[in-house]
């Protein structure tokens, strides 16, 4: 049985200079990218490559239209595709490596083959999605309402680049909501049934050094957070490296419907179903992994196993506050709509559940987050 695959070979800089002197960078290369990164990180460095700035095709969640609009604007047949962004960037720029790109639909139903023609090199500006090391790319599909990930292994990437300079702008409230997306991955990558000994390994040392982090930034303040970046880039990569082996859950599943509907940040739409879906696995079953896990938080936190989440939410809420979903805007109604696109849309989440969690369990779940 498969263990582990860790496709992109990971490289680290201490500059953005050193990264494009050693990949040479230029002609035939195409950067997907934002302006506000790219311009002090790279301009002077005055590369002859093509770059295309993402927020020029829209805000927010990448989305299949957003895809769509970039592809028609890419001129030729570059070699390398080379993203330097948050989830956004990379998740649209792993489709771009391949041959068969449009329509996107036609991709994320299965109707149009996956086949890669470009390297895919991968640099990551946040510290949450941990994108570079996976194969998946999730898109909100906005015809259809919903969220949803292609995972193919001719998306991973050739390279994946962890630059800790890249993060030194990042405004804190994107710090706040990227890593404890990284903190849900490596939890949720812990609890699924296809984690081992060696998804774990990366897993709980994610968790140790995310906890740690945010213990320093509720003692000292946002700024602590500085010195730490490098540590929060390489807990986002191994939590990346965990859940693209053991996958992700009913967090991310029950996430999707109120980060499409009401256009939610990715890593605060987990937060706000997050602790909702651990107390709900708890309810069903208190032994096993999510024992190991409660305890092994706890132990961080320096509380009892048995207040884990309420502990565990107060420090979350020192860097993001909680939110009710009816916050967000969703009514009543919405409960309901969001349950059938859970069950309906997310089977390859839902099946990495740590217990299984039907119809009745997720519509009771959001009802108790609303």
């Amino acid at each position: 049985m498969k263990q582990l695959m860790l496709k992109p070979a990971i490289y680290k800089y201490g500059t953005c200079r050193e990264f494009a002197e050693e990949f040479q960078i230029g002609a035939g290369d195409l950067v997907i990218t934002n302006q506000y990164i790219y311009e002090p990180a790279f301009g002077s460095l005055n590369l002859q490559c093509d770059v295309i700035y993402q927020e020029n095709y829209g805000a927010g969640e990448p989305s299949d239209e957003m895809a769509e609009a970039i592809y028609k604007d890419i001129k030729g047949n570059p070699g390398r595709i080379i993203a330097i962004g948050g989830g956004t960037v990379i998740d649209i720029s792993k489709i771009f490596a391949l041959k068969n790109v449009s329509p996107i639909l036609d991709l994320y139903d299965g109707k149009v083959p996956a086949i890669k023609d470009k390297e895919l090199i991968l640099v990551p500006t946040t510290c949450g999605t941990g994108s570079e090391v996976t194969n998946i790319a999730i898109l909100a599909l906005n015809s259809r309402g919903t969220k949803k990930g292609l995972a193919v292994d001719e998306m991973y990437a050739d390279a994946a680049i962890l630059v800790p300079e890249l993060l030194k702008g990042l405004p804190f409230r994107f710090f706040a909501a990227s890593s404890i997306d990284a903190l849900i991955h490596a939890i949720e990558s812990t609890l699924s049934p296809k984690a081992n000994d060696y998804t774990k390994l990366f897993g709980y040392r994610a968790i140790d050094l995310i906890l740690k982090g945010y213990l320093k930034i509720r003692e000292y303040g946002e700024e602590a957070r500085l010195p730490l970046m490098e540590d929060f880039l390489t807990a986002s990569n191994y939590a990346g490296i965990a859940f693209g082996n053991a996958g992700c859950a009913a967090v991310h599943a029950l996430s999707y419907p109120l980060g499409a509907t009401y256009h939610v940040a990715h890593g605060e739409s987990n937060y706000a179903v997050f602790t909702g879906v651990m107390k709900n696995y708890m309810e069903l079953k208190t032994d096993g992994e999510i024992a190991v896990l409660n305890q092994y938080i706890a132990d961080i936190l320096g509380c009892d196993a048995s207040d884990v989440y309420e502990e565990l939410e107060k420090l979350l809420n020192v860097l993001l506050p909680k939110k009710a979903l009816h916050e967000y805007g969703v009514t009543a109604e919405d409960l309901k709509e969001f349950t059938e696109s859970v069950m309906e849309n997310q089977g390859r989440l839902m099946a990495n559940n740590f217990v299984e969690l039907d119809q009745q369990r997720v519509y009771k779940i959001y009802q108790e987050l609303y």
